[in-house]
């Protein structure tokens, strides 16, 4: 089934929210990046926001502090979380792993 043309008007509210869920993406790695949140509370909050829900599981890895992408592909790997993975993706034992693993 092919997809209907949108409008200009369908364009534009689509490109503003994804401005908008790309923001939210933003503020919330950094906010891990200053520590200002715990990851507990970022998968919480994913759960209601789904601009966060979308976030990889990899970009909310890098942002921690001393977390570059090797440690985060260590990380993926030892708690059998796929690279590709989203908060939204991730089953409650992958959560549990990566809360206690984490927020120490």
């Amino acid at each position: 089934m092919p997809l209907q043309p949108l409008t200009e008007e369908q364009r534009a509210a689509a490109r503003e929210k994804a401005k908008k869920a790309r923001l939210v993406r933003a503020e919330v790695k950094d906010a891990i990046k200053n520590r200002k949140m715990t990851i507990s509370q970022v998968l919480k909050m994913a759960e209601t926001d789904e601009a966060v829900a979308r976030l990889k599981v990899t970009d909310l890895l890098t942002a921690l502090p001393g977390v570059g992408e090797v440690r985060s592909e260590n990380i993926l790997e030892e708690l059998n979380i796929a690279a590709s993975r989203r908060l939204r993706g991730l089953g409650i034992h992958q959560r549990r792993a990566l809360i206690e693993l984490l927020d120490r």
